[in-house]
């Protein structure tokens, strides 16, 4: 073989390696998990992107989870033709939970669903994803909520619970069966958790066309429930998302002693009724930040989020930071 051709086929080797593997990845809400020495990323998309790495730092994509729209979201949704938003993956029972959301944007006319698998190795003869269907759905001009942006926590009582809401009314917490594919509770009778609004009772703006303008004035979303020591905290992304360099995301947080809450900030203030500690917003180099995950590795805690990228026109970017406890709140860790 000729040492020039020999060259030839090193450098294509060395290319298909650097365009399989990214480091500089666009995501949107994304979650992360890690299974043996490999961590695997799902984000909204096409069926749900998903993306694997050894090192936290450079990505392969794989194969989404739905190659067809799930059938129960194109009958329950008008118009919805695949686009999957803000996954959320949970492991418990001896298999993945992989729960999502389907929507129409701006409107709540929205469906939570739920999809499993034993492993999440596409290598294993194991693989394979396994839907369930719908979780619960929110229709409007009859409730008051918006069923997108899951989260799911057990309790030290074995009880697990689903975190989820986006404007409207705010984020809403129902307990879920052991089975995790179904709800436990009286949808009618959910709480409300956390909320912009400082007055609960203040009413919405009018409705147009069944949907109240600008999604009930409320921009609250994207909450994550995370357990450390003797505190819960509630997690959840306030103002804009979704419009690059006007981008005006930003994290709050909250903690309670039980997962029902009541979750309070720094202040003392409920989040329920407008409290939120800021945990992070945009800055030159970040038009905003937010739909956060909370994940912990090999004994550190990790901030997993996307921000819209000043120095690349607003595309959203991956974003893991480390979390510090300071008095037993977290504190982003920039160093």
């Amino acid at each position: 073989m000729k040492p020039i051709f020999m060259l030839l086929l090193l450098f294509l080797g060395f290319n298909s390696i650097a365009q399989e593997y990214q480091s500089d990845i666009s995501v949107h809400d994304p979650v992360m998990i890690k299974q043996g020495d490999t961590y695997y990323l799902f984000s909204t998309g096409w069926g749900i992107d998903v993306w694997s790495s050894k090192n936290r730092k450079e990505w392969k994509k794989e194969q989404q989870v739905f190659a067809d729209a799930p059938k129960w979201a194109v009958d329950a949704i008008p118009g919805f033709k695949g686009h999957i938003w803000a996954p959320d993956i949970y492991f418990r029972n001896g298999q993945y939970y992989l729960y999502y959301s389907i929507s129409a944007f701006g409107k709540n006319t929205s469906a939570i669903g739920v999809a499993t698998n034993k492993t999440l190795d596409p290598a294993s003869p194991d693989f394979k994803w396994t839907d369930h269907g719908k979780v619960l759905q929110s229709y409007p001009g009859k409730t008051n909520w918006n069923a997108i942006d899951p989260n799911v926590i057990t309790d030290d009582r074995d009880v697990s619970w689903m975190v989820f809401g986006s404007f409207w009314d705010g984020l809403k917490l129902v307990k879920m069966n052991k089975d995790l594919v179904h709800v436990a509770e009286n949808l009618d009778k959910i709480p409300t958790i956390a909320s912009r609004k400082t007055d609960p009772s203040a009413p919405n703006p009018p409705s147009v066309d069944g949907n109240p303008v600008d999604a009930g004035g409320n921009a609250i979303e994207a909450p994550f429930l995370f357990r450390k020591e003797k505190y819960f905290y509630l997690f959840a992304s306030t103002d804009y998302c979704c419009k690059g360099e006007k981008s005006t995301y930003k994290m709050i947080v909250g903690r309670a002693k039980s997962v029902k809450g009541p979750y309070l900030d720094k202040d003392g203030k409920s989040m329920a009724k407008g409290g939120g500690t800021l945990l992070l917003q945009g800055n030159a180099d970040w038009y905003g930040v937010g739909h956060n995950a909370v994940a912990s590795f090999d004994g550190e805690d990790f901030l997993i989020f996307h921000g819209y990228d000043a120095k690349n026109k607003g595309i959203s970017k991956l974003r893991i930071e480390k979390l510090k406890w300071v008095d037993g709140w977290p504190v982003v860790d920039l160093e």
